[in-house]
């Protein structure tokens, strides 16, 4: 039996909850943007109106301004989006309670043999019709019978639409699409195939298995297979959460990093955070990863390091981090934003091989000392105790809590 998949995405989303509350802002250029004070001054969502004026998702606001100076900037509410994000999966898990969420706003359904609701495009008209009558919002559904190109019929006509892409028109419909609009395939990967002549999905569905493998790894025969139609991934029933890959967190400060200090108490401040998903997660880390965003330009660039030995220490986190960021990055060149990102997972109680070499009573020690920390916060909230580890610098927030040194004397 050929499974039957849906993909239905909420139409711009935040902003469509927000105009449930302010109906006269409808027919306007609006957006939902971040906090420019706190610098995450971003699009976040946007009407159609503003769209067609340029406005992007993800463009900062000024540039906003500029495209649309009648743009209305709203701030986000999250609490409302996860309500209705919770109202949609209810709705959806009356059609089949194999639904996997892909963010807020969008999730893919499987129908596959559900007898009340055997045809597909009549079950998205459904969804769309009962969606925009008990939630009062508008979805665009696509319908295929992989999750690659249903999400891709979800985006192919937008807003309030469904698109049906089967094995009788994807080529026509698909086929013709450029590459980057095809889920997973980024700026880095679009560069990598347009630098291989591939610039559309059929380009890439055409291309040399063996050239992508080459470039591009598994990941290149992950497209190429996508781009056929041969996406046989399957949708993950509602609440299974599949194990991480890798675990991570990145910041923008309220001000430029312009010297080690300022790098060291944002990057312990990060470790604290990975570290505590790390052990709530019963994971260890194999790989470490540091990433830096330069202030003018902009851009990202990271170095990462292999583990000898797994860890899920605050400690350990910090200090692999602070050494690979000194190989990365130097001053004077002020910084935007900074990242701790760990791969290579695997069970917290693997088996580890020691040596004569390792200060076991320090790492117990420091093992300690993150359980009662993780111990205190789980009872008290995450801001009852901050680390000493790095000074702050004067003008870096603070807020009112116990500190906790993590200089490692156990």
């Amino acid at each position: 039996m050929e499974r039957v998949i849906l993909h239905s995405d909420i139409n711009s989303c935040y902003v469509s909850v927000e105009l449930l509350t302010q109906p006269e802002l409808r027919g306007k250029p609006v957006a939902v943007g971040g906090d420019e004070e706190a610098r995450h001054g971003i699009i976040l969502a946007k009407s159609d109106e503003a769209k067609r004026c340029g406005v992007k998702t993800g463009m900062v606001l000024w540039q906003a301004r500029q495209l649309c100076p009648d743009i209305i900037i709203l701030r986000p509410h999250y609490d409302k989006y996860v309500a209705f994000s919770k109202a949609a999966r209810a709705l959806y898990g009356q059609f089949t309670d194999l639904q996997e969420p892909f963010g807020l706003d969008e999730s893919w359904l499987d129908i596959t043999g559900c007898h009340a609701h055997k045809d597909g495009y009549l079950a998205a008209q459904e969804i769309r019709r009962r969606m925009k009558k008990e939630l009062g919002l508008t979805v665009s559904v696509g319908v295929s019978w992989n999750k690659t190109f249903a999400k891709l019929g979800s985006d192919y006509r937008k807003p309030d639409a469904v698109t049906v892409l089967g094995r009788d028109n994807y080529r026509e419909v698909v086929w013709p699409l450029p590459v980057s609009d095809m889920i997973f395939v980024g700026p880095s990967a679009t560069r990598t195939l347009a630098a291989m002549g591939i610039r559309t999905i059929g380009e890439l569905a055409g291309a040399d298995p063996d050239a992508l493998r080459r470039r591009m790894g598994k990941g290149g025969i992950s497209l190429y297979r996508c781009a056929n139609g041969w996406d046989d991934s399957p949708v993950r029933r509602y609440g299974d959460v599949p194990p991480a890959k890798s675990i991570g967190n990145s910041t923008t400060p309220p001000r430029d990093l312009v010297c080690e200090a300022d790098v060291r108490a944002v990057l312990l401040a990060l470790a604290e955070e990975v570290g505590g998903r790390l052990r709530k997660a019963g994971v260890k880390t194999g790989l470490i990863e540091v990433a830096v965003r330069d202030a003018v330009t902009l851009r990202w660039s990271g170095k990462q390091r292999a583990l000898d030995r797994p860890t899920d220490l605050t400690r350990e986190l910090y200090e692999t981090g602070l050494a690979l960021f000194r190989e990365l990055h130097s001053f004077p060149g002020a910084l935007r934003g900074l990242g701790l990102r760990t791969a290579s997972l695997r069970p917290a109680d693997s088996p580890e091989q020691t040596d004569m070499f390792t200060d076991y009573r320090r790492r117990d020690g420091l093992r300690r000392l993150d359980a009662a920390v993780d111990g205190i916060r789980a009872r008290y909230g995450s801001k009852i105790i901050r680390c000493l580890g790095a000074a702050l610098p004067e003008d870096m927030p603070r807020e009112k809590a116990a500190f906790v040194n993590y200089a490692g004397e156990g």
